[in-house]
């Protein structure tokens, strides 16, 4: 069975992601969806408020058998070992991902030989779309209809509401 590790913060979880991981069912026969506490970047929501809505997410779609959703922490390719897998799935949005991803590939491949990196470029409405342009979007009132689940959409409203009080 081959095994893909998509990892990220999923601060929320958008349909830019969404496509990413229907793209990844493509190649893999699994794709473990690894949530990353990810203190660093200021999350809006919790670990397992992410976790929660990336599981109903999937669910919705119908996806549950292939995808699995999971925590870590630590080093990503000391997960992707443990569980059995041997590439990272990451997508590519625009040339200004292409130098950090390149970079952090080429570190996981030095720590762990036998891990691939697998880059995917998402469907072209979702190529701009971005977790922060997301949350600034919400801040500021914008409609999230066209980037975010409905349950997902509704969780970030009110957490933007909540934040400003």
């Amino acid at each position: 069975m081959k095994i893909g590790i998509y990892p990220g913060t999923f601060d929320p979880i958008t349909h830019g992601h969404t496509d990413i991981i229907t793209r990844s069912l493509r190649v893999f026969d699994k794709v473990i969806v690894a949530v990353a506490p990810n203190p660093a970047k200021h999350p809006l929501f919790n670990l397992s408020e992410r976790l929660e809505m990336v599981k109903l997410v999937m669910k919705d779609q119908g996806q549950g058998g292939q995808v699995e959703v999971v925590s870590f922490d630590g080093l990503l390719v000391d997960y992707v070992q443990r569980s059995g897998s041997h590439a990272i799935i990451r997508g590519l949005r625009a040339i200004s991902d292409f130098e950090h991803e390149f970079q952090m590939a080429l570190i996981n491949r030095k720590l762990a030989k036998n891990v691939e990196t697998v880059f995917l470029m998402p469907s072209e409405e979702y190529s701009y779309l971005s977790s922060t342009i997301i949350k600034d979007i919400a801040n500021h009132g914008g409609s999230l209809t066209a980037f975010l689940h409905p349950e997902v959409a509704r969780r970030l409203q009110e957490r933007i509401r909540s934040l400003k009080r």
